[in-house]
């Protein structure tokens, strides 16, 4: 699965990962990520979320990691600033006060030209990745980010129901991926109200992850 996958899913407007408000989970639970106003905290394949406004407001730094320009684009649009804009090998970074967006490919971000995060908020990178490459993100997220702490949604369906993304990613995959580098807490399990897309059985998941001491 490759940027142009995601930019052509920009470009006919299938964006069913961008909510009309923030997510409740992030909402509920942000505060079991111990921040205080100013730490950092990394999305990973933020696209334009509501969630990084929201984030803001709560006077938190945010940077981001996204495939597609247009998304990151129209996410400065949106919030009325005009970014700097800076190349960085092969990425480029946009930045303002308290925001900074990496665009390209996140396996080119390494720790340096991340720097120093202490949260991690995964909302729609690891669900949207397939099976092979969820194995090196899992990897590669905890290592660049100094494996601070994450809040991660995840889903739970039958994937034969429905061909991702988002994938089904199940707490056993989960646990598979992260559980010798992280404490794990489920902190909730709900169905989702009408289905997933509307068209089978599936369950949103909330997990902290916890840097082992």
């Amino acid at each position: 699965m490759q940027a142009s996958f995601w930019q052509q899913k920009w470009q006919n407007n299938e964006l069913g990962f961008h909510l009309p408000e923030p997510h409740p989970k992030l909402v509920r639970h942000i505060g079991r990520l111990g921040l205080k106003p100013g730490d950092r905290v990394f999305l990973p394949l933020c696209g334009k979320s509501l969630d990084i406004a929201w984030l803001l407001q709560q006077g938190f730094k945010v940077v981001g990691a996204e495939w597609v320009q247009q998304a990151v684009e129209q996410l400065f649009a949106e919030l009325g600033v005009e970014p700097t804009i800076t190349q960085i090998g092969q990425l480029s970074r946009y930045s303002a006060h308290q925001l900074d967006i990496l665009v390209g490919d996140i396996f080119a971000v390494d720790a340096d030209t991340l720097g120093l995060v202490d949260a991690v908020y995964d909302r729609a990178a690891l669900v949207a990745l397939p099976a092979d490459k969820r194995i090196l993100y899992s990897r590669h997220l905890a290592a660049i980010s100094g494996f601070a702490s994450q809040l991660l949604i995840s889903f739970e369906y039958d994937q034969s129901l429905l061909s991702g993304p988002p994938f089904s990613v199940p707490p056993e995959e989960v646990k598979a991926h992260y559980q010798d580098m992280f404490t794990l807490e489920l902190l909730e399990s709900k169905a989702i109200k009408g289905g997933l897309k509307g068209k089978c059985p599936a369950d949103e998941q909330a997990w902290l992850l916890s840097a082992k001491s």
